[in-house]
């Protein structure tokens, strides 16, 4: 599925997105304790990639960390900008983000992945190593099930990953898995979190 579709899909349900997960009210607690402890660590700029309305982008910023929100939609980039002005955002793709190479501490990608073909998924993990110092980190959250299988997401279809492949991919990139988090919430489809680092050089 190209980026193209998929910023077509949330730029038409984007005030919709926004009310209901724009907060970081709805995002749960041990998502945001998880968040917290990953970025204390993190001596330098953090990229939130996949920023959507910036809720996360402000809840790290209030955190003390230096960082930047991304998104591929406009309309998220504009609310974000409008609910948090002291914090940067800017429009942009997971195929060339507005970094150097190895100028970031960290990445943030929450979910961000999910719409992401399985034929496409080295080609982003690989960038965000591009941009990563070495030791760098990397948190991302995606759903667990079988590796590369699609359903029928709200916006756009998506993909499940399980923690196995998802860490085997990263390994390939680059990256050494520092932890892998999972939990199955009522109503909910089972969550997955990894934190990784860039191998140092």
């Amino acid at each position: 599925m190209s980026s193209a579709v998929v910023s077509a899909a949330y730029s038409a349900r984007a005030a919709e997105y926004t009310s209901l997960f724009g907060a970081i009210s709805s995002t749960h607690p041990a998502d945001q304790q998880l968040v917290r402890e990953w970025a204390s660590g993190l001596p330098g700029k953090v990229l939130d990639a996949g920023c959507g309305p910036g809720h996360w982008t402000y809840f790290l910023h209030s955190a003390g960390v230096d960082v930047e929100g991304v998104d591929l939609v406009p309309e998220f980039i504009e609310t974000a900008r409008q609910h948090f002005p002291a914090v940067k955002f800017s429009v942009g793709s997971f195929e060339k983000l507005p970094a150097p190479d190895q100028s970031l501490a960290g990445i943030h990608a929450w979910y961000s992945l999910i719409h992401t073909p399985p034929a496409g998924i080295s080609q982003v993990l690989d960038e965000f190593s591009r941009c990563l110092k070495p030791g760098g980190g990397l948190l991302i959250g995606f759903f667990d099930g079988p590796a590369g299988e699609s359903f029928p997401h709200a916006v756009t279809p998506a993909y499940f990953w399980s923690v196995e492949e998802m860490s085997a991919r990263l390994l390939k990139a680059g990256f050494t898995v520092v932890s892998t988090h999972s939990r199955v919430d009522p109503g909910a489809r089972p969550h997955a979190a990894i934190a990784a680092r860039r191998a140092k050089l």
